[in-house]
């Protein structure tokens, strides 16, 4: 069942749209291999220091886009999330368009109280961004909606980093 904004998209995007929804996963050859990296992560951000977060991020996604054969990104990671009346933001997928590569920006603290974000949530928004860069590099869609099936990749992703035997 499409998301309410689906009847406000042109007939061109609603194509794409159900192109997204109709995919619900995307699979790592090597899944295994990228689990360390996630530890490394979760021991990075228990430190609650932005460069050693940001320096664990990097080979995390690196390694994720390898595995899936997409184009590299430009990583960062800021400290405090920017947040308006309309909320917080938490991630930032910007694609390659006029730039060398895409980019994802992600913040490592909430907005009103500073406070780390919480391993699981921080590793599903870097994951979140990367289905964005996954939908235009390696789907090759023409554009990124949040479908069912962008969240079902999304904790496709998850699910094979953070198998159940460790939830």
């Amino acid at each position: 069942m499409p998301y309410a904004y689906f009847a406000r998209l042109s007939r061109a995007n609603k194509a794409i749209y159900r192109q997204s929804d109709a995919i619900d996963r995307i699979a790592l050859k090597d899944a295994a291999s990228l689990r360390p990296l996630v530890r490394q992560l979760e021991k990075a951000l228990a430190l609650e220091n932005r460069a050693s977060v940001e320096a664990a991020v990097r080979p995390l996604c690196d390694a994720l886009i390898a595995d899936v054969g997409a184009a590299t990104l430009t990583i960062k990671v800021l400290a405090t999330r920017p947040s308006h009346d309309w909320g917080e933001l938490h991630g930032l997928y910007e694609p390659a368009e006029g730039r060398r590569r895409a980019r994802l920006t992600v913040w490592m603290r909430t907005a009103q109280h500073k406070k780390v974000v919480a391993f699981r949530t921080f590793l599903r928004t870097i994951l979140h961004e990367i289905c964005h860069h996954l939908d235009y590099e390696v789907l090759g869609l023409d554009d990124s909606f949040h479908t069912e099936g962008f969240f079902k990749r999304e904790s496709s992703l998850f699910h094979q980093l953070i198998p159940a035997t460790s939830r």
